[in-house]
């Protein structure tokens, strides 16, 4: 008789089951939430929206109370994300999930795909000029080699 191996996590198989998107409520992370719920439909996967809540802003250095503020940023994510799968559930089917990390966005973006089990990271692009110095989020995904990345402009 044969002994049975536990099953255990393989990346890549028969197509991504999880595909994580990196939401912060600029017009890039959504048209990225878009786009990969577009893949996550087609390819049956479950899509993971994550918002990454700043740890210390620069509003936090000087006294401003930010848990708040970050904390209805991710509220309004998800009513703006339920209304947008309320509008189109009559014309796909989509599993998705929305998740809040703490910390910068690029080891936020990893620990959740690394708890997550992504197979597909997609995020947008960067909308900020100081990152041609210090490097956008996407390009330390894409350099960590990880998972795939797909950068929606």
């Amino acid at each position: 008789m044969t002994e049975q191996q536990p099953q255990r996590f393989e990346r890549g198989t028969d197509g991504p089951k999880v595909i994580v998107a990196g939401l912060d409520g600029s017009d890039s992370s959504m048209r990225a939430a878009a786009y990969a719920a577009g893949l996550a439909r087609r390819q049956n996967a479950m899509l993971a929206l994550v918002y990454v809540q700043p740890v210390m802003t620069a509003g936090a250095a000087l006294g401003v109370p930010v848990g708040d503020t970050t904390g209805e940023v991710a509220e309004d994510l998800v009513s703006e994300i339920r209304a947008a799968t309320e509008r189109f559930s009559d014309a796909w089917d989509l599993r998705w999930e929305f998740h809040t990390f703490r910390g910068d966005p690029y080891n936020g973006l990893v620990t959740a795909a690394d708890e997550l089990k992504a197979d597909a990271v997609v995020v947008g692009a960067s909308e900020s000029a100081g990152h041609r110095f210090i490097g956008s989020v996407a390009v330390r995904l894409v350099k960590a080699g990880r998972w795939p990345v797909t950068v929606v402009p």
